[in-house]
């Protein structure tokens, strides 16, 4: 299904005018666009912005340097398609801080590089808002370090949460600095437990429980963590 475009009646006889042109001239640079993609592919470059699939739509998005959360995923804003920086405009509003909007978009919805001819297959072009779920999930990732007993039953406790990270390269690095902070120590630190960490998408209903990681000593926060549960 493509967008209903807009549409002029001619002005005749004679030449034609310069609006109606300007209409000819945005139908042909989609036609252009469509039957003339610019390939995009993994490692080709984070700097010029991408075209990718909503519903029937196509709508622009700036990816997100350096998340490597697999090759079946990349973190992209949605921007507007007249603007050149990334300012989202999910649910037609625009956000001060951008990277609230960072979404997993399945590289399955890229179109290829953008292009000026993809405009009119855009739901600002057509007089729409972006819908509420337009069908990708938050790209922000978290830490969970856990306590589970070391009797391999399920039960335990989540003792820090620690996110949201943007990048997951930002979430290894602290998982590295982790677990040479626990080396040796996973099942000295709480009597009965075994301390684990898991990586995953951060939760964002309960984004009260989490803990900002940037900025911070996260092994002082774990060593915190372990001490008020020893009370």
């Amino acid at each position: 299904m493509i967008p209903r475009l807009r549409r002029r009646c001619g002005h005749a006889p004679g030449t034609i005018s310069p609006e109606d042109q300007a209409v000819v001239d945005e139908f042909r640079a989609m036609l252009t666009a469509l039957r003339n993609p610019k390939p995009w592919t993994p490692g080709t470059g984070s700097a010029r912005d991408i075209a990718v699939r909503v519903g029937p739509f196509v709508e622009r998005a700036h990816t997100r340097p350096g998340d490597g959360h697999g090759p079946d995923h990349i973190a992209v804003t949605v921007i507007h398609p007249d603007t050149p920086y990334a300012a989202a405009y999910l649910h037609g509003r625009q956000l001060c801080d951008a990277e609230r909007d960072w979404l997993r978009c399945p590289t399955t919805s890229i179109v290829g590089f953008w292009q000026p001819g993809y405009r009119q297959l855009t739901h600002a072009a057509n007089g729409l808002l972006l819908p509420d779920d337009i069908g990708m999930a938050p790209a922000h990732y978290a830490l969970y370090i856990e306590a589970r007993k070391r009797d391999d039953c399920h039960d335990g406790h989540t003792l820090l949460r620690l996110g949201p990270y943007t990048q997951t390269r930002h979430a290894q690095q602290d998982r590295d600095r982790l677990t040479a902070a626990l080396d040796g120590r996973e099942t000295t630190l709480l009597s009965g437990y075994r301390i684990t960490m898991r990586f995953g998408p951060l939760c964002v209903s309960d984004h009260q429980l989490f803990t900002d990681p940037y900025g911070t000593d996260v092994v002082a926060l774990l060593n915190a963590a372990v001490a008020d549960v020893r009370g």
